[in-house]
Formats: structure tokens, C-alpha cells, sequence
């Protein structure tokens, strides 16, 4: 079923639920994904996925029939959230909000195409978590959501840790890199990743599913970030981007005579994407394994700052974003106001596709996120 006519024509709750629906806008499908990187035009399209994944270990005795089950479920529920919370697209969201609980189970009890089991429960799921949520991303159609993503631009720039950055994530994602990490450095890594076949290291990590399962989307955002055409891509952006072999990678990211030489976004696809893939190859390589040792070398097996180290995947990094939440939200009034004005009935979430975070999981961000506004409502009292 191809919904098609205007540019942005209007969606019924019927569609919606339908699961051949491709939802089209400007001419174009509007995809969703599972583990971001995953792509489908349709959940029917889907299902065969799904289907895949729960029996993609099955000769494994640890992953007996209860956990495919749990799998298929889990997926199942995240990709119709996907569906609906689409970064492209506010008309499914706008659909499922406007409608009620008895109306969306009476569409879904309408649907005549084959579903999987718990098809109609993840429908519902996702609309009774989203009539009471703000998700919290750059591009909400929301003020508040959208000064609520650590990729707001602060236009008089924040101090953390000695610097100014012009926006949380400019620190979040220059702190990645050792401050003695140089443009001409991560050249040279690009240059090792690109000889290296990594055709075998990732099925190690496929074919383990106490390995893969938890930290799918990491696995995932490698095997993306690790296509050679993707690796040329980070020396190309570098180019693009007119910096010099001798600078240093963390200052560059900091604020100098010029504020947002480089936009959150870039922050977070070309600084972000490059330190996390150097970083998860440290941590998902065999202690033999050479690019293990070569990582360590340009400081890739920790975050530094000043006297500390901290693991990339650690509760001691993740819980640094609280602390410079702590700045922006309770020592800047106006972002302090915008945040302690929302009301509490309302839960501030974050949901991209179904993407997820090494560095820090979406369950932590949002436990912070909310954690956050209770201490900036007692700091304005």
C-alpha cells in the first residue's frame, strides 16, 4: 500500500497500522530502522528480518526458544516506535497522538495483512509511552525539546573543564580525543583501519549472541563506520574541512576567535562517529589482536581528562554528562527556566531511530535528563 499524492499528504490511523504502508513524503519513502543503521521502508518488510534475527542462533544452546521469543518481541516493539517516531516525519507521531486507545485497537483489529504476534500490544506500547512524553532532540517540533538536545547551540558558549564549546555536545564529543591527538594522527589510524580486513573480526563478534545481542547497535555502528568507502569518507571531511595535519583534534572541537566552526551535527557524524568507531575497536578487539596496541598508542583505550582516565564504556564517563548538565541546566537561568518549566506529568525521553549510544545508553541519557530537571527545579525554588 503506497501512500502517494501531494508531497506530505495526510496519514489515517488505518494506514498507519497497515503493515505493507510505505508513508511517502516529497516523493520519497520514508524509511525507519532497528539498531539505526538497519534501514526498512515498511514493517512488513520488517518481519523477515525479525524472523532472521530469532533464528539466528538457534543451534545455540544458550539462546533457547524463551529468549528468541524475548528477541522478536524487543524488536518487534522498536521498530514500530521507529516507524512512528520518524526524524524525517511528524505525521505518524502526529497520527497516533490525535487518536485514542480504543480507536487505535479498533484500526488494529482491522488489519487484514499477516502480523506477528504481539503486533497490535506494540502499537499501543508505543502510543500510551508517547501521550506522555517530550522526546528531546535537535529537531523536534517542540521549543523546549529542541533546547533540551545537547545539540542546541549556545550562542554565548559554555565553560566546561577549562574551555568554552559551543554547545554540550562540542564538549561531549571533543573529549574523546587525548589532548595531544593531532589531525595527522587520526590520518595515520584511517590509513591502518583501511588495510585491515575486517570481514573476520566483526563475525567473531556476530556469531556470539551474549555478545552481539547487548551491544547491537555498537555493532552495527562499526560495521557502517568500517566500510572502506565510510573510512575514505573521514580523510575526505578533513579536507572538506580545510584542517591542518598539526592541529589538535580536541581544540579544534573547542571554541576559538570564530564560535561553531564546525555545527553540532558535525560534531557528532564526523568527530563523534570517528572517536567512537577508534574507540568500540579498542574495546571489541582480542588483547592479541595488533590494532589493539596500535589504538592504545594514540590514546584510544580511555577518555582523558586532565588527571583522569576513564573507560569509554564506564559509568565514570557516562555520568560526566550529568555533570555538565549540572552547568548548562542549573548554573544558566535561561536554560534552567526552560527546563523546570515543563511539567512533570510529561517524562523527557530521546528516541533516533532506534539508535543507542555506547558511550552512554538512551536509558541512562533519559535518567539523567530527568534527573536534571527535579535539580533544576529545586535550584529555582
Amino acid at each position: 500500500m503506497l501512500l502517494a499524492g501531494q508531497a506530505s499528504p495526510p496519514l489515517s490511523l488505518q494506514a498507519i497500522v497497515t503493515p505493507s504502508t510505505v508513508v511517502v513524503k516529497d516523493g520519497q519513502p520514508v524509511t525507519f530502522a532497528l539498531h539505526a543503521y538497519i534501514e526498512f521502508k515498511s514493517l512488513s518488510e520488517m518481519f523477515p528480518y525479525i524472523d532472521a534475527q530469532t533464528q539466528r542462533w538457534k543451534s545455540n544452546t544458550g539462546f533457547g526458544k524463551s529468549a528468541r521469543q524475548q528477541l522478536g518481541q524487543e524488536l518487534l516493539r522498536r521498530g514500530v516506535e521507529s516507524r512512528i517516531m520518524s526524524m524525517t516525519d511528524e505525521r505518524p507521531l502526529e497520527v497516533l497522538l490525535t487518536h485514542t486507545s480504543d480507536e487505535l485497537q479498533q484500526a488494529l483489529a482491522q488489519v487484514k495483512e499477516p502480523t506477528p504476534p504481539g503486533y497490535a500490544a506494540a502499537f499501543l506500547a508505543v502510543q500510551k509511552k508517547w501521550k506522555h512524553a517530550m522526546n528531546c532532540w535537535s529537531a523536534t517540533s517542540s521549543i523546549s525539546g529542541r533546547v533540551l538536545s545537547n545539540w542546541y547551540p549556545i550562542v554565548e558558549g559554555i565553560q566546561l573543564y577549562g574551555a568554552t564549546y559551543d554547545s554540550t555536545e562540542h564538549f561531549w564529543q571533543s573529549v574523546k580525543y587525548h589532548p595531544d591527538v593531532t589531525v595527522a594522527n587520526l590520518d595515520e589510524l584511517l590509513t591502518v583501519f583501511k588495510q585491515k580486513d575486517w570481514k573476520p573480526w566483526l563475525a567473531r563478534l556476530d556469531d556470539d549472541p551474549n555478545l552481539y545481542l547487548p551491544n547491537a547497535y555498537a555493532i552495527e555502528f562499526l560495521r557502517h563506520n568500517l566500510a572502506p568507502d565510510r573510512l575514505q569518507w573521514f580523510h575526505d571531511e578533513f579536507v572538506k574541512q580545510g584542517v591542518q595535519p598539526g592541529n589538535h583534534a580536541r581544540t579544534l572541537q573547542q571554541r576559538g576567535d570564530v564560535p561553531f566552526r564546525f555545527m553540532a551535527f558535525e560534531e557528532k557524524v564526523l568527530w563523534g562517529d570517528l572517536a567512537d568507531t577508534f574507540h568500540l575497536a579498542y574495546i571489541f578487539s582480542t588483547p592479541d589482536d595488533p590494532i589493539r596496541k596500535t589504538l592504545a598508542e594514540h590514546h584510544f583505550d580511555g577518555v582523558y581528562l586532565g588527571s583522569r582516565k576513564m573507560g569509554f564504556i564506564s559509568e565514570d564517563y557516562r555520568a560526566l554528562m550529568l555533570e555538565i548538565w549540572k552547568v548548562k541546566y542549573l548554573e544558566m537561568p535561561r536554560f534552567r527556566e526552560v527546563i523546570s518549566g515543563i511539567p512533570l506529568e510529561i517524562k523527557l525521553s530521546h528516541f533516533l531511530n532506534d539508535g543507542d549510544s555506547p558511550d552512554i545508553p538512551i536509558p541512562v541519557y533519559v535518567g539523567y535528563l530527568n534527573q536534571i530537571r527535579e535539580l533544576a527545579l529545586k535550584a529555582g525554588k
